[in-house]
């Protein structure tokens, strides 16, 4: 979002009408601003996150299976199987943590950057929380309402005006 106006620079109308004045929704990934009111395929788009991450789950964990079983075919031992169970376990778990609060609340960037690894690695638990969220509403769309919201609030302040010299009103 812009710091002059709070706003992303997308526009709020279809092309070629005139532009409307105040913020404007800040799109969400694979659902632009449809969020905004629910429609143009808005329900259509929700399962299709909620199918594609719940598919690319279960891919991943097939591959991750295929992985394991890699191990015990090389014979490396209980102690190492162990080992990559509990790592791809709890690295989901802190993935999964991580993602779900970030559809409440904007992640601070130096963390995320920090992260960046544990998260690939639990990239089950991403893709577990993004299915999950897709089966309520858009993953982040109470964060990017919110803060619309807020951004109208400011900006029906700002622009509205008082008319006229407060002294010379009638009491």
């Amino acid at each position: 979002m812009s710091a002059e106006n709070g706003t992303n620079g997308t526009p709020d109308a279809p092309a070629g009408s005139a532009p409307t004045a105040g913020p404007r929704p800040e799109p969400l990934r694979f659902f632009g601003t449809t969020w905004l009111h629910h429609d143009h395929g808005y329900t259509g788009r929700r399962i299709g996150v909620a199918a594609g991450s719940l598919a690319a789950a279960a891919a991943a964990c097939l591959v991750l299976r295929v992985a394991y079983q890699g191990l015990q075919i090389a014979d490396v031992g209980g102690f190492v199987s162990l080992l990559l169970i509990v790592m791809f376990a709890a690295c989901s778990a802190l993935a999964f943590a991580h993602t779900w609060g970030g559809f409440t609340k904007r992640p601070d960037p130096d963390r995320q950057a920090s992260l960046r690894g544990l998260l690939a690695v639990g990239f089950v638990g991403t893709l577990l929380a993004y299915f999950l969220r897709s089966l309520r509403e858009a993953p982040g769309e109470s964060l990017h309402r919110a803060e619309y919201d807020t951004a109208r609030e400011q900006y029906a302040k700002r622009t509205s005006r008082r008319s006229g010299n407060p002294r010379k009103r009638p009491r």
